[in-house]
């Protein structure tokens, strides 16, 4: 890649939360050991999760392999540890979800967190950060994709089960999830978000600056006055590296867009409590169904399967991901249009006879295999 064609990228980084366990689906709290003996690796509230961040990286192929390494470094540190892995899915599967772990009993906001929200909050996700300098036009990426964020739940919905059951939905962690504060306006202009921002920390809506749980939030080095990027929370956790590659992709995009098209934006002909309710229905509606929810288009109100509007977007996206260096990351998820959610392979399998235990096994083999095929002897 060359860098006149670096410069027509943004900067991009991810954040990874996983659950550790034995090949056997059962979940294991060690977060608190992996923190301690590698560095770049961090605690959760609850012991089962570990997080991993990588830098911001213009170039796609870096940003991967910086993610690959941190989470092959985990893989041989838990088989050493005791021939642990990495267990896939967003939520407590096959057990686990009736109690709270605590990494660190002597952390008060981790005590504050296990007393308020219990196990909903022990998921794992995937978070993609895309840089944008200037803060209005931050605040503007964040309106849009605010309106949007379904589209990225829908493709990479993995949490079908819940202790053992078919719980109903795709997404069964966003639908758990308690997103703090449980309203949050789509901001008209950066100013609005710190005044509403400070005022959420001054009444402890919020207890922490990170304490905003939401699809999509304006974030940055201090938050609320410092931004540099926006943040897409909502994805289930992404197995599949070419498939982050592929999310991250499309997200780029749409920042493009509205970067390059001053008159995009959602608030340009509609109210934001309007367009908040839309866009939370959108998403619970993709945690129920993923690419065969029914949602409604932003821009018109039509109503119109998940699937259909993300293909919709594709073929809007193309000038623009092909002027940028995108479009070459986007098959990973036209197949997966093609071929259904991750959610919605494992309910197929279910449908067939097999255990939610069975699936969340061959699903960790099918994940290390992924890894290894990609990262060769790193992964092994």
């Amino acid at each position: 890649m060359t860098t006149s064609n670096l410069t027509k990228r943004l900067t991009k980084g991810f954040e990874e939360e996983v659950y550790t366990g034995t090949w056997a689906g059962e979940i294991i709290g060690v977060s608190h050991h992996v923190a301690a003996d590698l560095s770049g690796y961090s605690t959760e509230p609850d012991s089962r999760n570990v997080e991993f961040t990588t830098e911001p990286y213009r170039d796609y192929e870096a940003l991967l392999t910086r993610l690959m390494n941190k989470r092959c470094r985990l893989r041989r540190y838990l088989r050493e540890l005791g021939d642990y892995t990495l267990i896939p899915g967003s939520t407590l599967s096959l057990v686990g979800a009736g109690e709270f772990q605590i990494s660190d009993p002597d952390n008060p906001y981790y005590a504050y967190i296990r007393d308020t929200y219990g196990t909903d909050v022990v998921t794992a996700s995937c978070h993609l950060n895309v840089g944008v300098e200037d803060s209005e036009v931050l605040l503007r990426a964040y309106r849009v994709l605010r309106c949007e964020a379904s589209m990225f739940l829908a493709l990479t919905a993995e949490s079908p089960f819940l202790n053992g059951e078919v719980t109903g939905f795709h997404s069964t962690r966003w639908h758990v999830f308690p997103k703090t504060p449980s309203s949050v306006p789509l901001f008209a202009d950066h100013e609005q978000f710190m005044r509403w921002f400070e005022g959420q920390l001054e009444t402890k809506a919020m207890r922490n600056p990170r304490h905003l749980w939401l699809s999509v939030r304006p974030n940055g080095p201090e938050t609320p006055r410092d931004l540099n990027r926006v943040e897409v929370r909502i994805c289930d956790r992404i197995a599949c590296p070419r498939l982050m590659q592929g999310v991250i992709a499309l997200i780029e995009g749409r920042v493009w867009e509205v970067m390059e098209n001053p008159d995009l934006d959602s608030l340009a002909d509609a109210d934001s409590a309007d367009l908040e309710a839309l866009a939370l229905a959108n998403e619970e509606a993709a945690a129920k169904d993923s690419l065969d929810a029914v949602v409604h288009d932003w821009r018109s109100g039509r109503e119109l399967r998940m699937g259909t509007w993300i293909e919709e977007r594709l073929k809007e996206l193309e000038p623009t991901c092909e002027l940028h260096g995108l479009a070459e990351l986007l098959p990973a998820v036209e197949e997966l249009l093609d071929q259904g959610s991750p959610a919605a392979k494992w309910l197929e399998q279910v449908r067939r006879g097999r255990s939610p235990h069975h699936v969340i096994c061959e699903a960790a083999e099918e994940m290390a295999e992924i890894d290894k095929a990609l990262m060769g002897a790193e992964c092994a």
